[in-house]
This record gives structure tokens, C-alpha cells and sequence, in this order.
């Protein structure tokens, strides 16, 4: 059984195709990527993956439980969560206190959670910050925050929408090395991303979204090659993926 199966799942926001019978599976274990230019679907079909929108047609299981009409926070007790594009901490609260929100999805106490939470946030790098309040946070901090209150939730599949935007190439090979440490821990990873270095240096499969339909599908060098590909997303970026 796939830890993750999509059958035909379509999205329209009035006349636009946003994600147009879009099927594929994700194993356990794999590091899968969703690239395409901006405005192809990519985070449509997060938002639908993960119940913040319904699907107009299709259908999506995870471990072979139908999805269909289930809440976010639903999704999430069965082990499916996602980072936001735009992070979104609680500002005003502490960076533990952030994380232990996270936690409560799988603990019984205030206790359990709190315990959880110091784990992860050692573990993302940020125990030095677990005092400070969300909005002293840096950008790259706010970004392993994020992945911090998706980890407090124990996903066995975690939809990371580009958390290398925005930051430098040291602190994206950072993040790189994080998320193959969260890899590590037997967490099944999808992620969008633009940054075509973290992609490649990431992912096992990579599909591509443009115009809401998916033009290909592969181990990264031969997507990276498709004719196809090139023209309606990487262009000049071709090197960067090559290289």
C-alpha cells in the first residue's frame, strides 16, 4: 500500500484550472519534490492534500483512508501536515510555547507536550531561542519554528511548501541538512520548492506542475532534461539543476 495515493483530483476556481486530474503516489520513506512555475497549482493541491480545500472531483487516501471531506486538524491526527509558504508563528507567544501547540495533537498533558516540544526544538537547532518570543525570530529561524510545530505533531508525511525561500545559500544547505536529519527520523517528505539546488539535492522524485496539470514525472536528472520541462519552467536555471 502507498503511504500517500492521489486518483484524478481536480481543483476550479471559477474558469481556471487550478489542478487538473492530477494523480500520483508517494511511498514511505521517499523524498518527493513539486516544481513549475508560479501559479501552476503547487499549492492548490497542498491546500486540497491537506483539507484546507475540497477537491471538485477525485480521490486522495493516506495508508488507504479516504480523505475526502476531512478537516485539517483531522488530517493531521492521521499523520499528514504542512508548513505554510508565508510562516505563520503565533507572534506573541514564546518559541516553546509555538511548538507545544504542536505537541498537544499527540500528548496527554501540559507535561508530555512541554517535554516534546524542548526534543524538537533542540533538534531544529533552536534551543538557545526557546525563550524568545516568535517575532524576534529571523526569517531563517521562523522557517525552522515552522518545522518545528509540524514535527511536534508526529507526521508520517510532511508537505513543506518552499521553506528555502528567502534565505541565503549558506542557510539553505542548512536547511537542507535538517530536513534530511527529519528524513532520517522515518519521515516521508513532499515539498515544493523553487530553489532548484535543495530539489536536487533532496529529492528522489520530481513532478511537475504547469497550468494545473502535471507534465512530467521522474528521478530528478531525467525531469531536469525533459524538453518540456525546460521550456515551461527552468529555462536558465537548467545549469543550477544540472550542476
Amino acid at each position: 500500500m502507498h503511504l500517500l495515493t492521489v486518483e484524478g483530483v481536480s481543483k476550479h476556481f471559477g474558469g481556471l484550472k487550478a489542478l487538473d486530474r492530477i494523480s500520483f503516489h508517494i511511498e514511505a520513506g521517499e523524498i518527493m519534490a513539486v516544481i513549475g512555475p508560479n501559479g501552476a497549482g503547487k499549492t492548490t493541491l497542498f491546500n486540497v492534500l491537506t483539507g484546507f480545500l475540497q477537491p471538485d472531483q477525485g480521490r486522495i487516501f493516506l495508508e488507504g483512508q479516504g480523505l475526502l471531506g476531512k478537516k485539517p486538524h483531522q488530517i493531521c491526527r492521521l499523520g499528514m501536515v504542512r508548513t505554510f509558504q508565508i510562516v505563520k508563528p503565533f507572534l506573541e507567544m514564546t518559541v516553546l510555547d509555538n511548538v507545544i501547540v504542536g505537541a498537544y495533537n499527540r500528548s496527554r498533558s501540559l507535561n508530555e507536550a512541554r517535554e516534546k516540544a524542548l526534543e524538537i526544538i533542540d533538534f531544529v537547532g533552536l534551543g538557545e531561542k526557546k525563550r524568545a518570543m516568535a517575532f524576534e525570530l529571523t526569517l531563517p529561524h521562523r522557517k525552522r519554528l515552522e518545522l518545528a510545530r509540524a514535527l511536534a505533531t508526529d507526521p508520517k508525511l510532511l508537505l513543506l511548501d518552499e521553506v528555502m525561500a528567502g534565505i541565503n545559500p549558506t542557510e539553505t544547505d542548512t536547511l537542507i541538512a535538517l530536513i534530511r536529519a527529519i528524513h532520517g527520523k522515518g519521515v516521508t517528505i513532499l515539498l515544493i520548492e523553487h530553489v532548484m539546488r535543495g530539489v536536487m539535492a533532496l529529492a528522489q522524485r520530481i513532478a511537475v506542475l504547469n497550468f494545473g496539470q502535471m507534465i512530467a514525472m521522474g528521478p530528478p536528472q531525467e525531469v531536469v532534461s525533459d524538453p518540456q520541462v525546460i521550456e515551461a519552467y527552468l529555462g536558465e536555471e537548467r545549469d543550477v539543476a544540472q550542476g
